[in-house]
């Protein structure tokens, strides 16, 4: 019978193809973030949802994401901010295509969404809200007055994590209308097709004035997310985020778009990825 033992030159070829894909990657986490330093150029995707990430009457890109991504890669000496406009579902796809190097769009950090992305610690946390008819004939307050109604329908834009919040709140698909965006979920409203929306408390107040909101206790933790791959850029990011959040120029960034001292958050990514 032929002796099986591993010969010392095949240990070390074992060893080097070991070293070899440690070193690989090693720098594959390490490219994006060069990449970005070499050609002083980042790419942001986003979604058009006021007042988190959207393009103004002039064309240009906004919002509280935008605006902190601008000034935490100033900070990082990169100059220029490249906007990808997408759909919302498909931000995650989109970043682990490399359509883009990170997600600047007030996406709440979810666990299932960790299992895809990396996301920094949050840079604001925010309650959503409830948009109803005026008057609010059902008297709907939370996901549990819809669960517990079971003609009731909410109108949730597709993607979100709403979605989830939904489910698990006990409401059956067949009370979910999934539309594209907040313009379609006020519609709904307006139409009938739904008895109410849910969105972040700024999203809804921006339509409250057409539609009456009512406020749903649940609190939602938003991020900028990155390739799993790309670890080194989001600890990059992520450390001089903390160092800025809670700032004077902070504070006075993300003010134009609804945000205040009381959106602050020492929420953790890590401890938002376990709950």
């Amino acid at each position: 019978m032929r002796n099986h033992a591993i010969s010392p030159i095949s240990r070390l070829l074992i060893g080097c193809t070991a070293l070899a894909s440690i070193t690989i990657s090693s720098l594959t986490q390490a490219d994006t973030l060069d990449k970005i330093k070499e050609n002083s150029s980042v790419r942001i995707g986003y979604a058009n949802e006021t007042p988190f990430a959207y393009t103004a009457l002039d064309g240009s890109v906004t919002g509280e994401s935008p605006e902190i991504v601008e000034k935490i890669f100033q900070r990082m000496g990169i100059e220029t901010i490249k906007p990808v406009l997408t759909e919302w579902g498909s931000l995650i796809p989109g970043l682990r295509a490399s359509r883009f190097d990170l997600i600047a769009a007030g996406m709440y950090i979810t666990p299932e969404r960790c299992k895809q992305v990396l996301f920094t610690d949050p840079h604001y946390q925010l309650p959503d809200t409830l948009l109803v008819k005026t008057g609010n004939p059902k008297n709907l307050r939370s996901y549990a007055d819809i669960a517990n109604d079971p003609e009731a329908k909410l109108a949730i834009m597709s993607g979100t994590v709403n979605l989830a919040y939904a489910r698990e709140a006990g409401i059956k698909d067949s009370q979910i209308v999934q539309v594209p965006d907040t313009t379609s979920q006020l519609q709904a409203v307006r139409t009938g097709r739904a008895d109410a929306a849910i969105g972040t408390q700024l999203t809804m107040k921006g339509l409250a004035e057409k539609a009456g909101d009512q406020v749903e206790a649940t609190t939602g933790y938003g991020a900028l997310a990155f390739r799993p791959a790309d670890k080194a850029l989001r600890d990059a990011v992520n450390a001089e985020l903390k160092k800025w959040l809670g700032s004077d120029e902070h504070l006075k960034t993300v003010e134009p778009f609804g945000f205040d001292r009381s959106n602050v958050t020492d929420k953790t990514a890590e401890e938002l990825c376990s709950a």
